[in-house]
């Protein structure tokens, strides 16, 4: 019985010399390569801060009250979340990149270190590794709630910081612009459609009444007429001057007095001239058909009259909705303002070298602990 326990005892310390052993190789061997790595090799990073929302002017105005002549257009109500979400996601997009890189040549200043695996980038890489590269080297920070973005650059050195900060800002203030443009453009452009609408409609109104003036020149029949009418009520007393004249030497003369010829010859022609001139106000009895009598020609007149009317209180109100669209949308204005200017470092603070070495032996230490408890629940099932 005494030979059995000493063998257990021997199997217990080569299990112990294991364990010590898999800790010096997994947990101590890798915490202490990570911290002659960030001391000794790893190059200095310097940050450079950035902040900045987007605002948006938005004000009453005089003009409110002419959105009643029919709603063409108007501002459609813009919030600033919104636009901050897409400035968000442009600063990470793969256009910003290119825009800076192209700017500033990002690869040689991300590349500077002689020899750094983990943090340096290398210059043979494409554009979709710098991306992600990118979105390691700056830190943005978004708060839904108050639509404030900040921005922590990293770089090697410190004035590169600073200038990629002040690149993204400036890049930042220019989609911010182009987003605004836009908005202007969209929200006065149903106004400018009703508007060349309105002119066009307006234009042909006018071309159509100053075609009916030069086939019956006639300027206004209403003016016209009214003198036509001056002649037919003074073609009317004629006649009955002129019948009452016939009477008289009808009643006072003989049969066959000459008077009585030459009266009823000027009834006749005062009569006939009386015809023509009913015929062309359409209350004659016979006519030639055709659609040239005053009453026919003021029908026309008046309707075109009532049509160029409507055109120009049409033309009015687009015109007076364009203004007002354009200058609600010239309110309405979009812009970015930085409540923290480009900072310049001092000195480095990254990369956070006892903070990455006790992570680093703290993960370690964990990976191997779960080891070591996995290892022993086979061994206790067996």
């Amino acid at each position: 019985m005494h030979i059995p326990s000493v063998a257990s005892a021997a199997r217990a310390r080569l299990r112990h010399h294991a364990i010590l052993g898999s800790f010096l190789g997994l947990v101590l061997a890798p915490t202490l390569a990570a911290a002659l790595y960030l001391f000794t090799i790893a190059d200095d990073q310097y940050t450079s801060t950035v902040g900045f929302a987007v605002r948006s002017e938005d004000s009453g105005s005089a003009l409110d009250f002419l959105s009643g002549f029919g709603g063409l257009s108007g501002m459609p109500a813009s919030g600033t979340a919104s636009d901050t979400d897409i400035l968000y996601q442009f600063i990470q997009s793969q256009e910003l990149v290119q825009r800076i890189s192209d700017q500033l040549k990002l690869k040689e200043i991300y590349s500077k270190p002689s020899f750094d695996p983990v943090f340096a980038f290398s210059p043979e890489d494409e554009i979709e590794d710098l991306v992600d590269y990118w979105k390691r080297m700056v830190r943005i920070s978004y708060d839904s709630t108050t639509g404030l973005i900040e921005l922590r650059v990293h770089a090697f050195e410190p004035r590169d910081a600073q200038i990629i900060a002040q690149t993204i800002l400036g890049e930042s203030t220019r989609m911010i612009n182009e987003l605004s443009a836009i908005a202007r453009a969209d929200a006065t452009r149903y106004a400018r459609e009703e508007l060349d609408k309105a002119v066009e409609r307006l234009r042909e109104q006018r071309v159509a009444v100053t075609e009916f003036r030069s086939r019956t020149q006639i300027v206004d029949p209403s003016a016209d007429i009214q003198g036509q009418m001056g002649l037919l009520y003074t073609l009317q007393e004629q006649l009955a001057a002129a019948n009452i004249d016939i009477n008289l030497l009808r009643q006072t003369t003989q049969p066959n007095d000459p008077r009585i010829t030459q009266n009823e010859r000027r009834i006749a022609v005062i009569e006939e001239l009386i015809q023509r001139e009913r015929e062309k106000f359409g209350m004659g009895g016979d006519t030639d058909g055709k659609a040239s009598d005053y009453s026919t020609l003021v029908g026309e007149y008046e309707r075109l009259t009532v049509d160029r009317e409507f055109a120009e209180k049409s033309y009015l109100a687009a015109l007076a909705n364009y203004d007002a669209a354009l200058a609600d949308a010239q309110r309405k204005n979009r812009y970015l303002a930085a409540y923290i200017r480009p900072t310049l470092a001092e000195k480095s603070v990254y990369p956070q070298r006892g903070l990455l070495t006790l992570l680093t032996g703290g993960l370690a230490l964990l990976l191997w602990s779960i080891g070591l408890l996995v290892y022993y629940s086979v061994r206790d099932r067996r």
